[in-house]
C-alpha cells in the first residue's frame, strides 16, 4: 500500500480544527496545532507534505506558517483558511508561494479537492532504480484531470509546449477537440502557469438555459426576475484576476454572443437588472468540440466573436491518438476508484491494458474512467482482467479509425464501425449533430469518417 500523505492542520478554533481533522484522517496522517507558534515548531520537528492553516492566529499568523513551510528542504505545499474580510490577505499569500485558500466556512468536499490538486502538484522523487518499465511513466501534469507523459512522442507534447508559451499572457485561448479528451485540464494546466492570483472558474455553457447562463455569467441584482430574491455575483466577478473557462462555448445563443463579445472587448458588464458597470481583469478560455468555423458560415455563431476567442487554437487530438497516455490514466483511475469504494490495491493485467491500449475510445478519457469505475465496482478480484471489461466494451470495435490498413496502408472505417455509425445516423433521422453526440465523437470526426467510408 502507497505511504499515507501528511497533513499539518493549524487553526486556533478548536470546532474546525477537529472537524477538519476528523474528516481528513480517513485518507491522511493528520497533525494538529492550536496556533501558529505550535505549527511552526511542529514544521521544525517533522516533514509534513501540506499545511492547512488558517490565515489569523495568536502566537503567529497564518503567513509565518506559510514561511516557515517555505523555508524547510523538503517544503510542503499550503493552503490559507482565511475569513471572507481577509480574502485580500489570502491573495498576497498566494503570491507569496501558498497553493490556494478556502474561505469560511469550508465545504468540505471543495476542500478536499483542493488538497487532492494540491498534494498532486507537489510529485514526490522516485528513488534511484525504482522507475517504473514503461517508457512514458514521467507526467507532465498531475492532478484530478488526465495524466499527459513527458514524452515528445506523445501528440500532446507539442499542445502543451504551446499552451505554457501561452500561459503567461492575458490572451484568450481556443481549446477544441472531441468530447472528453482533456481540455478542461489543459484550460487548469494554462492557469497555473499564468501567474494569476484569482481563481480558475468553469462554466459548463450547455448545462444552462439562456436565461440562466447569462444570470450566471454576469449575476443579477435582486428582483432582476421571478426568483430573485437577492443580488447574486456571477461567474465574471467570481474569476476577477483569474481564469474563466468557458466550455461547450458553441452552445450559447447569439444573444450571448453579443454580451460575451462586449466583455471580451471592454472588459466591463452589467449584471442582469442592474445599471452599474463593473470592470473585471479575467483571462478567458473557451472550448468546444463543435467546428466553429462551419458554425462562423452557417451564420450561426458570430465572426467577431470566433475571433476574439481563437487568438491562440490549441486542437487537442483524441484518445486514440495519444495510446501512450492509457497506462497513465488507467492505473490512476483504478487506484482512485478502488480507494473510493474500499477494494485495498488492485493491479491491472497485461493482457487488459494491450486491451484497453488498443481500444479506440470514441468517448476518449471520460469513456475509459466510466470502464474503469464500472470494471472496479463489479470485479472481485485482486487484479482486473479482459473478462472485467463491461458488456458495452465491445460494442465499439476495438480498433482505432483511421489505423494504417495493413493491406492498402491507407486509414479504413472497420465494416462494424461504419454499422455502428449508419445505426447512429438512422436513429437520429440523419441529423450529423445528434448522430455525433450520441456516438461520443465530434461533428467534424463523423463527417471525416462518413467521408473516409467513401472512398
Amino acid at each position: 500500500m502507497p505511504e499515507r500523505r501528511k497533513i499539518l492542520i493549524a487553526d486556533d478554533e478548536y470546532n474546525t480544527r477537529e472537524a477538519l481533522s476528523n474528516y481528513l484522517k480517513r485518507r491522511y496522517d493528520v497533525s494538529a496545532a492550536a496556533d501558529g507558534g505550535e505549527a511552526i515548531e511542529l514544521l521544525k520537528k517533522q516533514d509534513f507534505d501540506l499545511v492547512l492553516t488558517d490565515l489569523r492566529m495568536p502566537e503567529a499568523d497564518g503567513m509565518s506558517v506559510l514561511g516557515a513551510a517555505r523555508s524547510k528542504a523538503n517544503q510542503p505545499v499550503c493552503i490559507l483558511l482565511t475569513a471572507f474580510g481577509s480574502i485580500s490577505e489570502a491573495v498576497q499569500a498566494v503570491k507569496h508561494g501558498a497553493f490556494d485558500f478556502l474561505a469560511k466556512p469550508i465545504k468540505l468536499d471543495v476542500l478536499e479537492k483542493k488538497i487532492e490538486a494540491a498534494l498532486a502538484a507537489k510529485q514526490p522523487q522516485t528513488p534511484a532504480g525504482t522507475q517504473n518499465a514503461h517508457p512514458a511513466k514521467t507526467a507532465k501534469i498531475a492532478d484530478n484531470g488526465p495524466l499527459f507523459p513527458d514524452d515528445p512522442r506523445d501528440p500532446m507534447s507539442k499542445v502543451l509546449a504551446t499552451a505554457a508559451k501561452a500561459a503567461p499572457s492575458r490572451t484568450t485561448v481556443l481549446l477544441t477537440g472531441e468530447s472528453g479528451s482533456g481540455k478542461e485540464v489543459v484550460a487548469r494546466f494554462i492557469h497555473d502557469r499564468s501567474g494569476r492570483t484569482g481563481l480558475f472558474v468553469p462554466v459548463h455553457c450547455a448545462a444552462l438555459t439562456p436565461t440562466l447562463l447569462e444570470s450566471e455569467l454576469f449575476g443579477h441584482e435582486k428582483d432582476a426576475y421571478t426568483g430573485a430574491t437577492q443580488q447574486r455575483r456571477g461567474r465574471f466577478e467570481l474569476a476577477d484576476g483569474g481564469t474563466l473557462f468557458l466550455d461547450e462555448i458553441g452552445e450559447i445563443t447569439p444573444e450571448t454572443q453579443i454580451k460575451l463579445l462586449r466583455v471580451l472587448e471592454s472588459r466591463s458588464f452589467e449584471r442582469v437588472g442592474g445599471t452599474e458597470t463593473l470592470t473585471v481583469d479575467v483571462r478567458v478560455i473557451a472550448a468546444t468540440n463543435r467546428d466553429l468555423k462551419q458554425m462562423v458560415a452557417d451564420r450561426t455563431f458570430r465572426e467577431d466573436l470566433y475571433y476574439r476567442l481563437a487568438v491562440v487554437t490549441l486542437e487537442l487530438p483524441p484518445l486514440r491518438e495519444r495510446p501512450m497516455e492509457i497506462p497513465l490514466l488507467a492505473e490512476k483511475f483504478v487506484r482512485e476508484f478502488a480507494r473510493e469504494n474500499q477494494r485495498g490495491e488492485l493491479k491491472i493485467a497485461p493482457e487488459l491494458m494491450k486491451t484497453l491500449e488498443a481500444h479506440p475510445w470514441p468517448g476518449n478519457i471520460r469513456e475509459l474512467r466510466n470502464c474503469l469505475e464500472s470494471m472496479v465496482v463489479l470485479s472481485s478480484g485482486d487484479t482486473l482482467t479482459t473478462d472485467d471489461l463491461p458488456p458495452q466494451f465491445n460494442e465499439v470495435p476495438a480498433t482505432a479509425a483511421g489505423t494504417p490498413d495493413k493491406d492498402t496502408g491507407a486509414g479504413t472505417l472497420e465494416s462494424s464501425e461504419k454499422e455502428l455509425i449508419a445505426k447512429a445516423l438512422a436513429h437520429c433521422n440523419g441529423n450529423i449533430t445528434r448522430a455525433a453526440q450520441e456516438l461520443g465523437i465530434s461533428r467534424r470526426t463523423l463527417h471525416r469518417r462518413l467521408a473516409e467510408a467513401k472512398k
